[in-house]
């Protein structure tokens, strides 16, 4: 029988590595833990054989192309194959309210961009029946835009990856050019680039279960809470542990009809396409 594998990006810390440690816990098959730093990936895996627990490590940059795609040819080859696949890795500043457009392409790199590289050299490992978690936030609901024409777009039901990558693009194009304005965004634009990308990450859910609805896949995006992590600055109220059983749930024990949803932290299924509901993320900061 061919052992199961799994796959959580951007698990030495955190939230993924709370993921990573439930997998390990009542996942039958593999856990691979990755991160950009292989010192500090292999400290997390230290950390979880402590407690008894053995995942593998390799290590991956999401935002490195080439890096992603050494991953699969590895997977490919130890493996010939993926049956879950969490995709948490990103990044947030919270010192910039109103990023620079490095800052926000940056964000939108990591976010939203390395899912379409991933897709790309990880999606053709999938097998029947797996499952592809994308990690969002309430920031990733369509509550926090206001712009009517980015608005219609994202609302078409068959919206595609060219589109929504030219919704990203005039964003950061605003940033760049000086023409932003907060009014396109809730909570006054506060942290835009965040709200763009995780937006990003949602609707390529909907768009990816589209495209593989026929090769039985589940891909779900998810809202796990404002979650106590580096990134939160002490300002999260789940710890990871908790924050983990909704991602845990997706994977393990949901059925496989669950498909293109997008599912809040207490197993809620949002309707993304609420934008006027009261979904959109508060900043604090």
């Amino acid at each position: 029988m061919v052992e199961k594998i799994a796959v959580v990006t951007g698990s030495n810390k955190g939230l993924g590595f709370a993921v990573v440690k439930g997998l390990c816990q009542k996942f039958n098959g593999i856990v691979y833990l990755t991160a950009r730093d292989e010192n500090r990936g292999r400290e997390a895996v230290k950390k979880l054989e402590e407690l008894g627990l053995k995942p593998k490590f390799h290590q991956l940059d999401v935002s490195d192309e080439r890096s992603v795609e050494k991953l699969a040819n590895f997977l490919n080859l130890e493996h010939g194959g993926l049956d879950v696949l969490v995709n948490n890795a990103a990044i947030m500043d919270l010192g910039q309210v109103y990023p620079d457009y490095e800052g926000a392409k940056r964000n939108i790199d990591v976010n939203y961009r390395s899912l379409l590289t991933i897709e790309k050299h990880l999606f053709p490992l999938l097998r029947d029946g797996a499952r592809v978690v994308n990690v969002t936030s309430a920031c990733g609901h369509l509550s926090n835009l206001k712009n009517k024409k980015w608005l219609d777009r994202l609302l078409d039901q068959n919206l595609t990856t060219e589109q929504l990558n030219h919704f990203v693009d005039e964003y950061l194009d605003s940033v760049k050019n000086g023409t932003f304005k907060k009014e396109d965004f809730a909570d006054e634009g506060k942290h835009a680039e965040h709200r763009v990308s995780k937006i990003a990450v949602t609707a390529l859910t909907m768009i990816q279960q589209r495209k593989y609805f026929d090769r039985n896949i589940s891909i779900n995006a998810v809202h796990p809470g404002h979650v106590k992590t580096d990134m939160a600055k002490g300002g999260g109220v789940m710890e990871p542990d908790e924050a983990a059983k909704v991602i845990l749930y997706l994977v393990l024990d949901a059925s496989p009809d669950l498909k293109g949803t997008f599912m809040w932290h207490d197993r809620k299924l949002v309707d993304w396409t609420d934008v006027d509901g009261d979904y959109y993320y508060k900043c604090e900061f």
